[in-house]
């Protein structure tokens, strides 16, 4: 069993929200959860974070970067926020319920 991590302030500026798609849902039936995370956090960082805050176990990480979209609002053009999700593996019997909050 993998020994308590203390929570630390830093954790909360890494995870920023649960990422719930379509996809996320489908993808939580393989122990996988997708989280937003910030744009200059490291997989490692992002590791030590969800084990920490939600006292499971990690055996991957893997991210995303998504460019944002150039959109148009009563003709005027704007630009959505550039955003990096995380698609955290958990451990075989571990799970994180994203409904509900921290």
């Amino acid at each position: 069993m993998a020994k308590k991590q203390e929570i630390d302030a830093r954790h909360y500026d890494v995870i920023l929200a649960p990422h719930i798609t379509e996809k996320a849902t489908l993808a939580s039936e393989h122990n996988a959860v997708v989280f937003k995370v910030s744009n200059d956090a490291t997989k490692p960082q992002i590791k030590e974070a969800v084990e920490a805050l939600f006292s499971v176990k990690v055996t991957g990480v893997n991210t995303i970067n998504v460019k944002g979209k150039t959109k148009r609002w009563k003709g005027r053009p704007y630009k959505r926020n550039d955003l990096k999700k995380a698609v955290v593996t958990l451990a075989e019997g571990d799970s994180i319920d994203v409904t509900s909050g921290l």
